[in-house]
């Protein structure tokens, strides 16, 4: 099957044959000069010698027993000057125990005399095979450092002591280290920061059996952090080392707050003077004021009803800023989701009877709590069950479930409603965005409702999707992680 195999480009390679056997240098001569290869030949350890220090030879076939400087030596010499030089180590049957410390020095093969052409051939592509996986690896290592050099993002790996193996540019600017050379040192001396030396403990000290992406973000000097941790594992699940990114959010996190402050400022101000309005308006309805006409009443209550929808507005508004402000983490706590879609579908009854809608609770199995906040999970339920009513037909039908997927708890919200147009479900969680068409056009809403569902879930590190048909119903879908 070798005799098949063709030398690709031999022309490329450089062979140096180190024989003291005038016969083993004719014959090895002849047949790799015939193959095309470059091949220069010296008949003692010490020329071999002289003709490595002057030049690089890609595969040497060094025989171990000369007189003078052994094969040994000359081994030791190339491996100092040329690691990547590819060694063939020509041996007598009485010479095999040297083959073996050759191999422990660095040699790549042997071929025992003595050989054929063919057995010449077969060890010769095998070490080509060699050098061109080394060269792979090379430019593979060198385009992969380009890479990691030039992100704008810090990257870090370190090893299972938790020495410093790899550390970009970026990486050493966003925490300020600007000494002698970080790789080899112990993160400790290069991080200076407890809380993310500790992300790097826990990845290291995860089981085999658990893969965690460990995230957060720290206050760094004048910076805010965005720092992900992850183990470096191998094929069987050891724990080699980690890999730290960190995104420097500062500028992102001074405008989302300067946006949420502003919201906020807007929505405060404006709630105040609704609620006067609002309330002048009830006391002249209710001819407190003095007798009102029919057509003043129709008037007014149309204005009243415009005033609640601007009302609602500026508190979902002020919804928006709480959760974006970060505010939704705090008080979470284990929750029974059984006890909590009866006592929405129970609330909602009313709502869906009198547009004739049977709205219903799925048999549901038994459960697992979540960790989350009740009065946010609350908002998330009644956001999605009113907007099914309010967009399901007379006599449609919602049915809420709830069921265990994998490491999340799945609640679903179907409906046998007007449906979204695909066009437009990609935007439904934008803020403001409505669906309107001549179905849609009369029902009142803010836009903001499935933009605060998203942000809760989000923030509860849940994921919310959507399927719909027009004309048949949307069914929503929401992903809370379970209590491990």
């Amino acid at each position: 099957m070798a005799q098949n195999i063709r030398f690709e480009h031999p022309d490329k390679y450089t062979i140096l044959v180190i024989d003291d056997e005038k016969r083993i240098r004719e014959v090895t001569y002849t047949m790799l000069t015939k193959e095309g290869f470059e091949v220069a030949i010296a008949e003692t350890g010490e020329i071999g010698m002289k003709m490595i220090d002057e030049r690089h030879y890609d595969i040497v076939l060094l025989d171990l027993m000369m007189p003078g400087i052994s094969g040994l030596d000359v081994l030791s010499h190339l491996k100092s000057h040329h690691p990547y030089s590819v060694v063939v180590v020509i041996t007598g049957y009485a010479t095999l125990e040297h083959s073996i410390e050759a191999m422990k020095k660095g040699a790549f093969d042997f071929i025992p005399k003595p050989f054929s052409p063919q057995d010449l051939r077969v060890v010769i592509i095998k070490a080509i095979e060699f050098i061109r996986t080394l060269h792979d690896i090379a430019n593979e290592k060198s385009r992969m450092g380009v890479l990691i050099n030039q992100l704008s993002g810090g990257v870090m790996a370190t090893d299972s002591q938790k020495r410093v193996a790899l550390a970009n540019p970026a990486f050493l600017k966003m925490i300020d280290y600007f000494e002698e050379d970080a790789i080899g040192r112990l993160v400790g001396d290069v991080l200076r920061n407890k809380k993310i030396e500790g992300m790097i403990d826990e990845a290291l000290s995860m089981h085999e059996e658990k893969f965690a992406d460990l995230t957060d973000e720290i206050d760094f000097g004048d910076n805010i952090l965005s720092i992900r941790c992850i183990p470096f594992r191998d094929r069987l699940g050891r724990n080699l080392g980690t890999i730290t990114v960190v995104n420097d959010i500062t500028a992102l996190k001074k405008m989302e707050q300067l946006k949420s402050d502003f919201v906020s400022m807007v929505a405060h101000e404006v709630r105040s003077p609704l609620n006067s309005i609002g309330m002048q308006l009830k006391v002249i309805l209710d001819g407190l004021a003095g007798d009102v006409t029919e057509k003043q009443k129709e008037i007014l209550s149309r204005a009243s009803e415009k005033i609640k929808a601007l009302n609602n507005l500026s508190t979902e508004l002020l919804d928006l800023a709480r959760i974006e402000s970060g505010l939704i983490m705090q008080e979470k706590e284990k929750l029974d989701i059984d006890k909590l879609l009866r006592d929405q579908t129970n609330f909602f009854q009313e709502a869906a009877r009198t547009k004739g809608i049977r709205l219903e609770l799925d048999n549901l199995p038994e459960l697992p709590p979540v960790l989350a906040n009740l009065g946010n999970m609350e908002e998330v339920l009644s956001n999605l069950i009113s907007n099914a009513i309010n967009y399901t037909p007379d006599n449609g039908r919602i049915v809420i479930s709830a069921r265990v997927e994998k490491k999340y708890l799945c609640i679903t919200v179907r409906d046998t409603g007007f449906g979204i147009p695909a066009e437009d479900i990609e935007r439904i969680f934008e803020r403001f965005y409505r669906v309107k068409n001549e179905k849609t056009r009369h029902i009142i809403g803010t836009g903001l409702g499935l933009p605060i569902v998203k942000s809760i879930v989000e923030a509860h590190n849940g994921k919310i999707k959507v399927e719909s048909e027009l004309g048949k119903g949307s069914t929503f879908f929401i992903y809370l992680p379970l209590v491990l």
